[in-house]
């Protein structure tokens, strides 16, 4: 088992109400400050630091659970110290945090940082759920199979997590921005709900159930009116009300892994970013912590 005191985290502020030990967390969370593939508005390395900071304005209750992440078993390690600008190595760094949560038995939940980020959480589950079945929510279909001539992206991260899993084992929602062969892969290789998260979702529950599940939420899933602080804002979005309701969902699912990627408070003066994607982490934790 990997020495923990080895792993390359920095401890800084603890996300509200994040208060257990290592020894006894069911749950660890980490923050990844990666933004080195982005193609519109770096900043999402900042976004851990940011959400951290901002879940002091809000409550460690939910109103619409009635659970409170101060009954939860949950550790933020930190964020991962990465080699600036060394895609490969940084995957790496984020692949070794993740394997030291995982032979601890216990579950992990990432901050990112770039949808990048997601590719090496999964690998890693999937080692122990070869059945795994992943739960993607975005604006952006990120299928490409390249991108600016780079296969390892943020524009092609869920293409290479199909890749990895069994056939159909891969559900998007909420998409509203793909190109015309990403569009076309989607409908022919994964389960493809363009627009909307909670109707479908809803309806999806009834495969999902029973399965280990991992959930990978881009952020821009939302609309910017609700969420401006992300790297590549894409009109026409869902609301913060139904991220919100959608992400209680998943209390009916087995989710054994998860991550909220490409948020960017920084950008947004009125802190309406980092507060939502605290609140996010929150419900989002305590919807799927057992």
């Amino acid at each position: 088992m990997s020495a923990w005191s080895t792993l390359p985290l920095v401890r800084g502020d603890r996300f509200l109400g994040m208060d257990a030990d290592l020894p006894s967390a069911q749950w660890v969370y980490f923050g990844i400050p990666m933004d080195f593939t982005v193609s519109f508005q770096p900043g999402s390395r900042f976004g851990p630091a940011r959400v951290r900071e901002a879940s002091n304005a809000i409550e460690t209750y939910s109103l619409a659970l009635d659970r409170d992440l101060t009954e939860l078993a949950i550790f933020d390690a930190g964020d991962l110290e990465l080699p600036l600008g060394n895609v490969k190595e940084s995957l790496s760094a984020v692949a070794a945090v993740a394997e030291a949560v995982a032979v601890r038995n216990k579950r992990f939940f990432g901050l990112g940082g770039e949808h990048l980020v997601s590719l090496p959480l999964i690998q890693t589950v999937l080692r122990r759920y070869p059945d795994l079945t992943v739960v993607h929510w975005d604006a952006h279909a990120d299928l490409r199979e390249h991108y600016l001539g780079q296969a390892l992206s943020h524009a092609t991260v869920m293409r290479r997590v199909n890749e990895l899993l069994e056939p159909g084992h891969l559900y998007q929602f909420g998409i509203r921005s793909a190109t015309r062969e990403e569009a076309s892969y989607a409908r022919q290789h994964t389960h493809f709900y363009p627009d909307r998260v909670f109707q479908p979702l809803s309806q999806a529950l009834a495969e999902l159930r029973g399965r280990p599940v991992y959930v990978s939420i881009d952020i821009d899933v939302v609309d910017p009116a609700f969420m401006p602080g992300t790297g590549t804002p894409e009109p026409g979005g869902i609301s913060s009300r139904e991220a919100l309701a959608a992400i209680g969902l998943l209390r009916e699912l087995d989710v054994v892994g998860m991550d909220l990627v490409e948020t960017m408070p920084a950008h947004d003066l009125s802190q309406r970013s980092g507060v939502l994607a605290a609140k996010m982490v929150r419900e989002a934790l305590l919807a799927i912590a057992r």
